[in-house]
């Protein structure tokens, strides 16, 4: 026989997490009769010279792709129709998204914003943003056996 600590409000919890379960199932009801936006996935990579960001949109229309940049700020809008016409039957499962996308990512200040560069391939958006000159890193030589100095000559205390 396995003991259990008795919870007086443990069958509230399980309804809760259920209904809460079951509405988020339905995101239209869950908003208030709006449509809600997903997110979608994004890369940020460092490559060379450059920033790039990826993101997966497969099956959208370039068309239908909304990419801004506002104050340092990388925004990809977007909406999905739903596809009506293949349907035959009941749904079994339905995971693709539909409906409104949005996404948004700072951009760091060492990119030149005004230089970006976007191309959509096999439902890829990629926007490069190459590095600013005057923000890149460089590279130093370290030295040894001598002292920085500021270009003054060090006090003594001879008279």
């Amino acid at each position: 026989m396995l003991l259990q600590r008795w919870d007086p409000l443990f069958d509230f919890r399980r309804r809760h997490y259920t209904t809460d379960r079951f509405v988020r199932g339905f995101p239209q009801a869950a908003n208030g009769g709006g449509i809600k936006k997903w997110s979608i996935a994004l890369d940020a990579v460092e490559e060379d010279d450059k920033l790039v960001v990826r993101a997966s949109l497969p099956g959208i229309a370039p068309e239908e792709i909304k990419v801004t940049i506002e104050d340092g700020v990388l925004t990809i809008d977007g909406e999905t129709k739903v596809d009506e016409e293949g349907k035959v039957g009941n749904y079994l499962i339905r995971e693709r998204r539909t409906g409104s996308f949005h996404r948004a990512m700072r951009l760091p200040d060492t990119v030149d914003v005004d230089q970006a560069e976007t191309n959509y391939d096999e439902g890829i958006l990629t926007v490069a943003f190459p590095k600013v000159e005057s923000k890149r890193a460089r590279q130093l030589t370290v030295t040894s056996g001598k002292a920085v100095t500021s270009g003054q000559e060090p006090k003594s205390d001879k008279k």
